[in-house]
Protein backbone atom coordinates (compact mmCIF):
# COMPACT_ATOMS: atom_id res chain seq x y z
CA UNK A 1 0.00 0.00 0.00
CA UNK A 2 2.84 2.69 0.91
CA UNK A 3 4.09 1.50 -2.61
CA UNK A 4 1.18 2.59 -4.21
CA UNK A 5 0.79 5.37 -2.57
CA UNK A 6 4.45 6.22 -3.41
CA UNK A 7 3.60 5.73 -7.33
CA UNK A 8 0.62 7.47 -7.30
CA UNK A 9 2.26 10.70 -5.63
CA UNK A 10 5.41 10.61 -7.80
CA UNK A 11 3.44 10.55 -11.03
CA UNK A 12 1.84 14.15 -10.29
CA UNK A 13 4.90 15.35 -10.03
CA UNK A 14 5.91 17.34 -13.03
CA UNK A 15 9.86 16.55 -12.66
CA UNK A 16 8.55 12.79 -13.42
CA UNK A 17 6.30 13.29 -15.89
CA UNK A 18 7.42 12.25 -19.76
CA UNK A 19 9.25 15.46 -22.20
CA UNK A 20 7.11 15.45 -25.20
CA UNK A 21 10.23 16.68 -26.87
CA UNK A 22 12.18 13.94 -26.18
CA UNK A 23 9.66 10.60 -26.49
CA UNK A 24 11.80 9.31 -29.42
CA UNK A 25 15.02 9.70 -27.52
CA UNK A 26 16.13 6.44 -28.23
CA UNK A 27 15.83 6.80 -31.67
CA UNK A 28 18.34 9.73 -31.87
CA UNK A 29 22.34 9.81 -32.63
CA UNK A 30 24.44 11.34 -30.51
CA UNK A 31 24.38 14.74 -31.63
CA UNK A 32 20.85 15.13 -31.98
CA UNK A 33 20.60 13.68 -28.40
CA UNK A 34 23.08 16.54 -27.04
CA UNK A 35 21.30 19.18 -29.26
CA UNK A 36 18.04 18.28 -27.72
CA UNK A 37 19.56 18.32 -24.49
CA UNK A 38 21.10 21.76 -24.69
CA UNK A 39 17.72 23.20 -26.14
CA UNK A 40 15.95 21.77 -22.79
CA UNK A 41 18.64 22.98 -20.53
CA UNK A 42 18.13 26.61 -22.30
CA UNK A 43 14.81 26.88 -20.63
CA UNK A 44 16.60 26.39 -17.17
CA UNK A 45 17.48 30.28 -16.50
CA UNK A 46 13.87 31.20 -17.79
CA UNK A 47 12.72 29.70 -15.03
CA UNK A 48 14.92 31.26 -12.29
CA UNK A 49 14.42 34.74 -13.44
CA UNK A 50 10.81 34.22 -12.84
CA UNK A 51 11.52 33.67 -9.07
CA UNK A 52 14.57 36.22 -8.83
CA UNK A 53 12.59 38.31 -6.30
CA UNK A 54 12.74 35.24 -4.02
CA UNK A 55 16.10 34.60 -4.34
CA UNK A 56 16.80 37.83 -3.50
CA UNK A 57 14.79 37.54 -0.19
CA UNK A 58 17.23 34.19 0.52
CA UNK A 59 20.29 36.34 -0.04
CA UNK A 60 18.79 38.95 2.51
CA UNK A 61 17.67 36.24 5.11
CA UNK A 62 21.24 34.76 4.85
CA UNK A 63 23.32 37.83 5.38
CA UNK A 64 21.09 38.81 8.41
CA UNK A 65 22.47 35.06 9.23
CA UNK A 66 26.02 35.74 8.36
CA UNK A 67 25.77 39.18 10.85
CA UNK A 68 24.47 37.60 14.03
CA UNK A 69 27.15 34.99 13.38
CA UNK A 70 24.64 32.34 12.19
CA UNK A 71 25.47 29.99 9.41
CA UNK A 72 23.88 28.62 6.60
CA UNK A 73 23.40 24.69 6.32
CA UNK A 74 21.68 23.05 3.62
CA UNK A 75 20.08 19.97 3.42
CA UNK A 76 19.81 17.17 1.08
CA UNK A 77 19.64 13.94 -0.46
CA UNK A 78 20.97 12.31 -3.34
CA UNK A 79 21.97 15.12 -6.72
CA UNK A 80 20.61 17.57 -4.03
CA UNK A 81 22.67 16.73 -1.36
CA UNK A 82 25.75 16.56 -3.62
CA UNK A 83 24.98 20.02 -4.59
CA UNK A 84 24.82 21.74 -1.26
CA UNK A 85 28.08 19.91 -0.45
CA UNK A 86 30.02 21.26 -3.05
CA UNK A 87 28.61 24.83 -3.07
CA UNK A 88 29.63 24.64 1.01
CA UNK A 89 33.36 23.10 0.24
CA UNK A 90 33.64 26.16 -1.71
CA UNK A 91 33.00 28.80 0.06
CA UNK A 92 36.19 28.94 2.01
CA UNK A 93 38.83 29.14 -0.43
CA UNK A 94 36.94 31.77 -2.90
CA UNK A 95 35.78 33.59 0.27
CA UNK A 96 38.23 33.11 3.26
CA UNK A 97 35.34 31.91 5.29
CA UNK A 98 35.78 29.27 7.71
CA UNK A 99 34.41 25.82 6.78
CA UNK A 100 31.47 26.43 9.41
CA UNK A 101 29.67 29.48 8.02
CA UNK A 102 28.98 27.44 5.27
CA UNK A 103 27.58 23.74 5.49
CA UNK A 104 26.46 20.74 3.54
CA UNK A 105 24.61 17.73 4.96
CA UNK A 106 23.57 14.84 2.92
CA UNK A 107 21.65 11.82 3.79
CA UNK A 108 24.10 9.02 4.68
CA UNK A 109 26.83 11.42 5.34
CA UNK A 110 30.23 11.65 3.59
CA UNK A 111 30.03 7.93 1.61
CA UNK A 112 27.02 9.69 0.50
CA UNK A 113 28.69 11.87 -1.52
CA UNK A 114 30.52 9.04 -3.81
CA UNK A 115 28.22 5.72 -3.42
CA UNK A 116 24.24 6.33 -3.05
CA UNK A 117 23.19 5.12 0.47
CA UNK A 118 20.22 2.90 0.19
CA UNK A 119 16.96 4.45 2.32
CA UNK A 120 19.16 7.25 4.21
CA UNK A 121 16.76 9.92 2.14
CA UNK A 122 13.57 8.29 3.48
CA UNK A 123 14.95 8.78 7.35
CA UNK A 124 13.46 12.34 8.90
CA UNK A 125 15.16 11.34 12.02
CA UNK A 126 18.41 11.46 10.51
CA UNK A 127 18.16 15.22 9.20
CA UNK A 128 17.46 15.97 12.92
CA UNK A 129 20.69 13.69 14.18
CA UNK A 130 22.81 15.21 11.63
CA UNK A 131 21.25 19.10 12.64
CA UNK A 132 21.64 18.04 16.39
CA UNK A 133 25.17 17.24 16.00
CA UNK A 134 25.83 20.78 14.55
CA UNK A 135 24.22 22.35 17.34
CA UNK A 136 21.95 24.22 15.16
CA UNK A 137 20.27 27.41 16.81
CA UNK A 138 17.51 30.62 15.85
CA UNK A 139 20.65 32.03 13.91
CA UNK A 140 21.07 29.88 11.20
CA UNK A 141 19.80 29.43 8.38
CA UNK A 142 18.53 26.20 7.32
CA UNK A 143 17.99 25.31 2.92
CA UNK A 144 16.37 21.68 2.27
CA UNK A 145 17.33 20.94 -1.20
CA UNK A 146 14.95 18.68 -3.21
CA UNK A 147 14.27 18.76 -6.82
CA UNK A 148 10.79 16.31 -6.06
CA UNK A 149 10.05 18.41 -3.06
CA UNK A 150 9.01 15.53 -0.76
CA UNK A 151 12.17 13.54 0.60
CA UNK A 152 11.87 12.67 4.03
CA UNK A 153 15.19 13.69 5.08
CA UNK A 154 14.53 17.33 3.91
CA UNK A 155 11.26 17.02 5.19
CA UNK A 156 12.58 16.13 8.89
CA UNK A 157 15.19 18.72 8.85
CA UNK A 158 12.95 21.65 8.19
CA UNK A 159 10.50 20.28 10.51
CA UNK A 160 13.68 20.63 13.55
CA UNK A 161 14.76 23.64 12.36
CA UNK A 162 11.58 25.13 12.59
CA UNK A 163 11.16 23.92 16.31
CA UNK A 164 14.50 25.33 16.61
CA UNK A 165 13.61 28.68 15.35
CA UNK A 166 16.14 28.79 12.46
CA UNK A 167 15.34 30.93 8.92
CA UNK A 168 14.12 28.09 6.82
CA UNK A 169 14.77 27.69 2.91
CA UNK A 170 12.93 25.36 0.59
CA UNK A 171 14.45 24.59 -3.01
CA UNK A 172 12.47 22.23 -5.43
CA UNK A 173 11.07 22.37 -8.81
CA UNK A 174 7.65 20.91 -8.24
CA UNK A 175 4.98 23.19 -7.04
CA UNK A 176 3.18 23.11 -3.89
CA UNK A 177 6.03 20.50 -3.05
CA UNK A 178 6.04 19.34 0.70
CA UNK A 179 8.67 21.00 1.93
CA UNK A 180 7.79 24.51 0.39
CA UNK A 181 5.13 24.39 2.78
CA UNK A 182 7.26 23.34 5.69
CA UNK A 183 9.49 26.42 5.16
CA UNK A 184 9.06 30.39 5.71
CA UNK A 185 10.70 30.85 2.09
CA UNK A 186 10.00 28.83 -0.97
CA UNK A 187 12.45 28.66 -4.01
CA UNK A 188 10.42 27.05 -6.98
CA UNK A 189 11.98 26.96 -10.40
CA UNK A 190 9.10 25.03 -12.39
CA UNK A 191 12.12 23.78 -15.38
CA UNK A 192 9.45 21.22 -16.08
CA UNK A 193 9.63 17.30 -17.59
CA UNK A 194 13.25 16.25 -17.89
CA UNK A 195 14.94 14.88 -21.01
CA UNK A 196 15.43 11.87 -19.43
CA UNK A 197 11.53 11.05 -17.43
CA UNK A 198 12.35 11.71 -13.63
CA UNK A 199 16.24 12.15 -14.10
CA UNK A 200 16.42 15.11 -12.15
CA UNK A 201 20.25 15.53 -12.28
CA UNK A 202 19.50 16.91 -15.32
CA UNK A 203 17.11 20.28 -15.59
CA UNK A 204 16.43 20.64 -11.82
CA UNK A 205 19.69 19.71 -10.95
CA UNK A 206 21.22 22.71 -13.56
CA UNK A 207 18.70 24.93 -11.59
CA UNK A 208 19.49 23.78 -8.10
CA UNK A 209 23.27 24.50 -8.86
CA UNK A 210 22.61 28.22 -10.35
CA UNK A 211 20.79 29.09 -7.35
CA UNK A 212 23.11 27.97 -5.33
CA UNK A 213 25.60 29.70 -6.82
CA UNK A 214 23.34 32.80 -6.48
CA UNK A 215 22.42 32.43 -2.33
CA UNK A 216 26.35 32.15 -1.45
CA UNK A 217 27.76 34.52 -3.97
CA UNK A 218 25.64 37.06 -3.36
CA UNK A 219 25.67 36.58 0.30
CA UNK A 220 29.29 37.15 0.40
CA UNK A 221 29.44 39.87 -1.92
CA UNK A 222 26.92 41.63 0.56
CA UNK A 223 29.35 40.83 3.33
CA UNK A 224 31.91 42.48 1.99
CA UNK A 225 34.02 39.77 0.65
CA UNK A 226 34.64 40.77 -3.13
CA UNK A 227 35.84 44.42 -4.36
CA UNK A 228 34.61 45.95 -7.25
CA UNK A 229 33.97 41.88 -9.27
CA UNK A 230 37.15 40.57 -7.69
CA UNK A 231 37.13 37.99 -4.88
CA UNK A 232 39.82 39.95 -2.22
CA UNK A 233 38.89 38.05 0.54
CA UNK A 234 40.50 34.19 -0.77
CA UNK A 235 42.57 31.77 0.65
CA UNK A 236 46.24 31.73 -1.17
CA UNK A 237 45.89 27.83 -0.32
CA UNK A 238 47.94 26.59 -3.23
CA UNK A 239 50.26 27.92 -6.45
CA UNK A 240 46.96 28.85 -8.73
CA UNK A 241 45.50 30.73 -5.62
CA UNK A 242 48.85 32.99 -4.70
CA UNK A 243 49.12 33.94 -8.20
CA UNK A 244 45.74 34.51 -8.25
CA UNK A 245 46.09 37.03 -5.23
CA UNK A 246 49.72 38.67 -7.07
CA UNK A 247 47.60 39.15 -10.56
CA UNK A 248 44.40 40.74 -8.65
CA UNK A 249 47.09 42.84 -6.63
CA UNK A 250 48.98 44.54 -9.63
CA UNK A 251 45.54 44.88 -11.51
CA UNK A 252 43.85 46.95 -8.92
CA UNK A 253 46.72 48.94 -7.50
CA UNK A 254 49.04 49.20 -10.70
CA UNK A 255 52.15 47.61 -8.78
CA UNK A 256 54.91 45.66 -10.29
CA UNK A 257 55.30 41.68 -9.06
CA UNK A 258 57.93 42.39 -6.62
CA UNK A 259 55.89 45.50 -4.91
CA UNK A 260 52.81 43.12 -5.06
CA UNK A 261 54.86 40.21 -3.07
CA UNK A 262 56.03 42.62 -1.01
CA UNK A 263 53.01 43.96 -0.01
CA UNK A 264 51.37 40.61 0.45
CA UNK A 265 54.14 38.97 2.91
CA UNK A 266 53.59 42.64 4.83
CA UNK A 267 49.61 42.03 5.30
CA UNK A 268 50.83 38.42 6.10
CA UNK A 269 49.27 37.09 2.97
CA UNK A 270 45.95 38.84 3.25
CA UNK A 271 45.01 40.49 -0.54
CA UNK A 272 42.40 42.69 1.18
CA UNK A 273 45.07 44.62 3.71
CA UNK A 274 47.80 44.64 0.47
CA UNK A 275 45.16 46.36 -1.67
CA UNK A 276 44.22 48.52 0.98
CA UNK A 277 47.74 48.89 1.93
CA UNK A 278 48.47 50.19 -1.60
CA UNK A 279 46.13 52.10 -2.11
CA UNK A 280 46.47 54.56 0.93
CA UNK A 281 50.02 53.88 2.32
CA UNK A 282 48.85 53.14 5.43
CA UNK A 283 50.82 49.48 7.45
CA UNK A 284 49.58 46.33 8.05
CA UNK A 285 47.85 47.29 11.12
CA UNK A 286 46.96 50.55 10.73
CA UNK A 287 44.81 48.92 7.54
CA UNK A 288 43.42 45.88 9.46
CA UNK A 289 41.97 48.83 11.68
CA UNK A 290 40.04 50.60 8.64
CA UNK A 291 39.05 47.62 7.71
CA UNK A 292 37.46 46.57 10.88
CA UNK A 293 35.85 50.32 10.72
CA UNK A 294 34.12 49.39 7.75
CA UNK A 295 33.03 46.04 8.38
CA UNK A 296 35.10 44.33 5.89
CA UNK A 297 34.52 46.22 3.19
CA UNK A 298 36.88 47.48 1.01
CA UNK A 299 35.76 50.07 -0.83
CA UNK A 300 33.89 51.82 2.03
CA UNK A 301 37.46 51.37 3.40
CA UNK A 302 40.04 53.19 1.04
CA UNK A 303 36.50 56.11 0.42
CA UNK A 304 37.17 56.48 4.60
CA UNK A 305 40.49 56.67 4.81
CA UNK A 306 41.22 58.64 1.96
CA UNK A 307 38.98 61.42 3.30
CA UNK A 308 40.48 61.42 6.39
CA UNK A 309 44.85 61.46 5.52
Amino acid sequence: MQNDNLIQELTTLTSEQSNPATQKLDELNSLAIVTLMNQQDAQVPNAIAKILPQIAQAVDLICQSFRQNGRLIYVGAGTSGRLGVLDASECPPTFGVNDQQVIGLIAGGKEAMFKAQEGAEDSPALAQDDLQALELTSKDVVVGIAASGRTPYVIGALEYSQVIGATTIALSCNADSPIAQKAQLALTPIVGPEVLAGSTRLKSGTAQKLILNMLTTAAMVQMGKCYENFMVDLKASNLKLKARSLGILMQLTDCNRAQAEHLLRAANGQLKIAILMAMTQLDAEQAQTQLDKADGHLKTAIKNTLSVY
